[in-house]
């Protein structure tokens, strides 16, 4: 039997396939779209048996060959550009194409867990999974929404599990081929080891500067929600995927700055030493991202809590410190 993980060369992906290998599954089919080949290195360190075009897979599971042979799904693929502009491509490649895989899954009574994403609450300033609070932005939220919105009306008459993640701001290992789209923590950790300095935008929307605030969750946490239901098969649901706690871009850049400074046996400093010596500096709101912006996101984490995950998440401070020390060592 085989588990299936798209987006398998992807960044929650990837690290989805090394969290079943450290659980000894290794008979792991690859689906992704390596026409961004330096992709290819986020699955080096990883066991799979066999790689798949995304186009070449969803043919093979619909025509059969895969049923009765599957464990479970793991669909992490998707275009995540907040700024694609390609409405077409973006609904046949999140939407359409999430579809045929889910109806298979429901056919075959098989696990199906998928990434959704905290763009569906788009304006919103409550981050709860209940249709009154979602209100998508772009046409990538608005993807994720129209799939999850499919999910609650399949929910009631599927016998098999169906599991959305509502994933917030995720940070950690194999992001490097994001690039623009990688997490600010990943741009702050190249910003200092360029500059020896991290900037920030100034105060903005009624925050002073740095004090915007995000629920940053790290990507290792994220493998751990997404096991814990697969080790549950009775529940299902849709599911917000952060920390629960918003911490501020100063947080972040603290954390990052220090972690960086440690690796050359500096001592840590407070945000104020951090900026009176200038490696934390501030830079004006664009004007661009008036309006557009997101000053503020927590993730509410009352239903993860109920359907039984009850493990901590790692701060800002601890996750950004393990990441830092791993890209010091692989990037």
């Amino acid at each position: 039997m085989y588990t299936i993980v798209t987006g398998a060369a992807g960044f929650i992906g990837a690290n989805l396939v090394k969290a079943l290998n450290e659980r000894g599954v290794n008979k792991i089919i690859a689906v992704d779209n390596l026409t961004r080949a330096d992709k290819f290195r986020n699955l080096v360190d990883c066991e799979i048996v066999d790689y798949l075009d995304k186009e070449e897979f969803l043919e093979e599971l619909l025509s059969g060959y895969f049923d009765g042979d599957v464990d479970a799904v793991f669909h992490e693929g998707a275009c995540s550009d907040t700024m694609e502009s390609d409405g077409r491509y973006m609904m046949e490649n999140n939407f359409r194409y999430s579809l045929g895989m889910l109806d298979w899954c429901i056919a075959q009574e098989g696990p199906f867990l998928y990434a959704s994403g905290a763009a569906t609450y788009g304006g919103s300033s409550v981050f709860k999974e209940e249709r009154p609070y979602e209100a998508p932005l772009n046409v990538y939220g608005y993807s994720k929404f129209l799939f999850d919105q499919i999910v609650r009306q399949r929910l009631p008459e599927a016998s098999s599990q169906i599991v959305g993640f509502r994933y917030f701001n995720v940070y950690g290992p194999r992001e490097s081929h994001k690039a623009r789209m990688a997490s600010v923590a990943f741009h702050h950790y190249h910003q200092f080891r360029a500059e020896q300095k991290v900037k920030l935008f100034e105060g903005f929307d009624g925050y002073a500067n740095g004090e915007q605030k995000r629920d940053f969750v790290y990507v290792g946490d994220v493998a751990k929600v997404n096991l814990f239901f697969l080790d549950h098969p009775k529940k299902s649901g849709i599911f917000n995927l952060g920390t629960g706690r918003a911490q501020s871009f100063n947080e972040l850049a603290v954390a990052n700055v220090n972690a960086c400074r440690a690796l050359s046996g500096a001592p840590a400093e407070s945000l104020e030493t951090l900026v009176k010596e200038g490696f934390i500096e501030y830079v004006p709101f664009p004007d661009a991202l008036k309006g557009k912006y997101q000053s503020f996101t927590q993730a509410d984490l009352t239903k993860l809590r109920a359907a039984g995950y009850q493990e901590p998440f790692a701060s800002v401070e601890e996750g950004v410190t393990q990441y830092v020390e791993w890209l010091s060592k692989n990037v």
